[in-house]
């Protein structure tokens, strides 16, 4: 059935078939051997990519960050070889650590292109297993909205303590408040400026257009949580929303997702950003620091987690009004990190103006 129904992968515009592979795991080995079996099939030729005709054949360069040249190379060049092989391509990569394009040469150029699809194939497959580094988010921490979350903790810890597995340590730090828009995983400084620069142009684009040059007025209001069991819950969040009524905020959200998707810095889990903010989430009884997962990387980690009775906090506070804030920039926000302020640090901001 898989050879009838094999996995499709999108890189931009583009979907590709993939092989099925047989993942192993190598004590003490970083490279990994991605494929198992012959490739044929993988990719066609095509136009796609920017080819220059050599003296001695054809060439074409393509950035990879180098934390993932490991998988190019594989478990003792294993799978590095097997691309040369099976495409007659000679593929030269910078080594470990010093970032640089990854050069595809070879005598035909269907050979190039099919290497260098089946690079991209790698990339795409593997980036997608590393932890998010960065997020964009929209800042909840104003002043008023700290001091009603500080109430909000304050009166769940007296009337709630006593149910499972409720307990101080599950709230978000009051500076962190945020409305996450969307998780990257940018893994060098080309890549990071790369989101900046999407973020300039989503501002000239469409954001200040849709915010009318003006901050967006929001309300942080009501709580709701994520699973189906409200007896064991791991997140908790309250919902955000435009005071006026609007869809402003759901419009500069999700066209920036898929500005972001469309670059291949973001994956799409939702059709919709959902707004909300985190108030109560398990991670944060053993990392205070750490963020919410999203859904393709929680896993082995939502396992882990110890779940909270959270009936009789959704019964008393269903309509716990956090207050009123005033939006005027998204932050590319550093994923681990604390600024000045005690938000985020941040890598990028896109300003209505």
């Amino acid at each position: 059935m898989e050879i009838l129904r094999p996995t499709l992968v999108k890189i931009g515009r583009r979907l590709y078939r993939k092989n099925h592979i047989r993942e192993q795991t190598y004590q003490n080995e970083e490279e990994e051997d991605f494929y198992s079996g012959p490739m044929d099939g993988v990719d066609e030729p095509c136009d796609a990519f920017l080819v220059d005709e050599t003296e001695r054949g054809y060439q074409c360069a393509v950035d990879v960050p180098s934390a993932l040249f490991k998988y190019i190379i594989g478990k003792k060049g294993e799978t590095k070889k097997k691309l040369e092989t099976e495409t007659r391509t000679s593929i030269s990569i910078p080594k470990l650590g010093v970032e640089g394009e990854i050069v595809i040469t070879g005598q035909h150029r269907n050979g190039v292109i099919s290497a260098r699809t089946r690079i991209d194939v790698l990339v795409e497959s593997f980036r997608k297993k590393q932890p998010f580094t960065h997020f964009l988010s929209f800042a909840l921490n104003q002043l008023p909205i700290q001091e009603n979350f500080l109430q909000f903790k304050k009166e769940v810890l007296e009337k709630c303590s006593n149910n499972y597995g409720v307990s101080s340590s599950l709230f978000q730090n009051p500076a962190k408040l945020h409305l996450t828009i969307g998780t990257l995983v940018l893994l060098n400084e080309q890549e990071v400026q790369k989101a900046q620069e999407i973020l300039q142009r989503c501002k000239e684009d469409f954001a200040d257009t849709i915010a009318e040059g003006k901050p967006l007025t929001v309300e942080v209001a009501g709580i709701e949580y994520m699973n189906d069991d409200p007896a064991m819950i791991d997140v908790l969040y309250a919902k955000v929303h435009m005071k006026d009524g609007s869809n402003k905020l759901q419009q500069i959200a999700d066209r920036l997702m898929d500005r972001f998707v469309t670059s291949g810095l973001m994956m799409k889990e939702w059709d919709r950003v959902k707004l909300h903010a985190t108030v109560m989430n398990t991670v944060f009884r053993k990392d205070p620091n750490a963020e919410e997962l999203n859904s393709k990387t929680a896993g082995k980690s939502f396992k882990e987690r110890e779940s909270f009775d959270g009936r009789n906090i959704l019964k008393f506070f269903e309509n716990f009004y956090f207050g009123e804030a005033k939006l005027d920039s998204i932050y590319l926000s550093q994923r681990f990190s604390t600024d000045s302020s005690g938000y985020y640090a941040t890598s990028g901001q896109l300003t209505f103006s």
